[in-house]
């Protein structure tokens, strides 16, 4: 097999849709563009988020507080789902994977306050709430900040 040989594997290239060239191919006289119009010019564009000259959605809907556009939210858990592990385990974001208590943690935990624990086990989490972590040093265990 040589250089000049090679081609592609048939139906994997189209040839460029010819705009303007007569009206036999589909796509003359005006091309595909209508008549007249804003878009129908050269250089017509309209731009993102332009209805036309109505007050455009994004800034009819009202705003309120300050959204940080770079948060990295912390996936939550609460003491009472930390139950489903036995005594003296170490309980982190791969157990709770494993045992189905979340489906993914993205950014970290957080361990937040609901619920009882009776069991002494070790937590490892990015963050634990007051309270959190005063349920969990009374039953016995330890939380420790990753």
């Amino acid at each position: 097999m040589k250089l000049s040989e090679l081609s592609p594997v048939a139906g994997s290239t189209q040839v460029g849709k010819r705009k303007g060239r007569g009206t036999g191919t589909g796509n003359g006289k005006t091309a595909g563009r209508g008549h007249k119009g804003q878009k129908a010019r050269s250089g017509g564009k309209v731009r993102i988020g332009f209805e036309g000259g109505q007050m455009p959605l994004v800034r009819r809907v009202p705003k309120r507080g300050f959204i940080n556009i770079f948060a990295k939210p912390l996936t939550a858990v609460n003491v009472s789902e930390l139950e489903a592990f036995e005594n003296g385990a170490v309980v982190d974001a791969a157990a709770l994977i494993e045992k189905g208590i979340i489906s993914n943690c993205k950014y970290g935990l957080k361990v937040l306050a609901r619920g009882e624990l009776t069991k002494k086990i070790t937590v490892k989490a990015a963050a634990f709430s007051e309270s959190a972590k005063a349920k969990i040093e009374q039953a016995g265990g330890k939380a420790e900040v990753v």
